[in-house]
């Protein structure tokens, strides 16, 4: 073959490694697109074009958000408003998929179940902050209990959707097996439900911050929205940006942590199978 013709071939890139570059440039991508902003936001801040009393500017929101770190609580409210969304997401999501698991075991037991799963959904659970910081206090209880009550739910109709996925003549196959109905739920339901279950922890993340920063803003003593609440009451506007910065900086973590734990899941769920 000559030289000629083996630069006439089609290549084949290995689809592995398109999409480790595609990964790469994506992530350039976003932080060029990132930079471009804050200095856009920076520069017309500086210049008049956007009132800076109002929009603060990226230097003087680190400025400020290094003092409330250092002199004040900055860093154990970021503590208290993590911790109670992370303890809402995960009691909630597992709850949830637990739920939505038990109506396999039983036609009638989901079908009586259903229509008040999907009615509970309906409510704005955000509407009842008032009546549950009430019940559990204006403590730490009442945040992880909002952030669990936004997202069971969601949880659980995901895992439903699963398991009304599941193969019934796989079912029927393993149980003429001699298989029995535990075995059929752990071998085959399971594993069904785990990318219905995976594939809402992103959206189950940012539903527990935002039940845990209402349940801060109704009532709290610590968190991130409480000190947001607090700098608008106090009319300190660069205060206010510094939290919603923050909020943005964990929810962005969150995700990430999310993103991170259903690729762990779906690893482990490509290895077993």
């Amino acid at each position: 073959m000559s030289h000629e013709e083996k630069n006439n071939e089609p290549f084949i890139e290995d689809p592995g490694v398109r999409q480790t570059r595609l990964r790469r440039r994506a992530l350039i991508g976003q932080i060029l697109v990132g930079a471009i902003l804050i200095i856009l936001w920076e520069l017309l801040t500086r210049i008049g074009w956007m009132d800076s009393y109002y929009w603060s500017s990226p230097s003087t929101i680190v400025r400020t958000g290094w003092t409330a770190m250092m002199q004040g609580s900055l860093l154990q409210d970021m503590a208290y408003t993590s911790g109670a969304t992370i303890l809402g997401f995960v009691t909630g999501t597992a709850a949830g998929y637990l739920l939505g698991l038990s109506f396999w075991w039983s036609a009638l037991y989901s079908r009586i179940f259903e229509p008040y799963m999907i009615a509970f959904n309906a409510v704005p659970k955000l509407a009842l902050a008032p009546v549950l910081v009430i019940m559990f206090g204006i403590g730490f209880d009442s945040k992880v209990v909002l952030a669990f009550l936004m997202t069971i739910i969601v949880a659980a109709i995901a895992a439903y959707s699963g398991v009304q996925n599941v193969d019934p003549d796989l079912e029927k196959m393993l149980l003429s097996l001699g298989a029995k109905r535990r075995h059929v739920f752990m071998k085959i339901v399971v594993p069904t439900t785990f990318p219905w279950i995976a594939s809402i922890l992103k959206i189950n993340i940012s539903l527990a911050l935002a039940g845990t920063i209402v349940g801060e803003f109704i009532s709290s003593r610590q968190g991130i929205g409480r000190m947001i609440l607090y700098a608008g009451q106090v009319m300190n506007i660069d205060l206010v940006w510094v939290g919603v910065v923050v909020l943005s900086i964990l929810s962005i973590v969150m995700y990430l942590g999310t993103v991170w734990l259903e690729h762990v899941l779906m690893k482990g769920r490509a290895s077993k199978s």
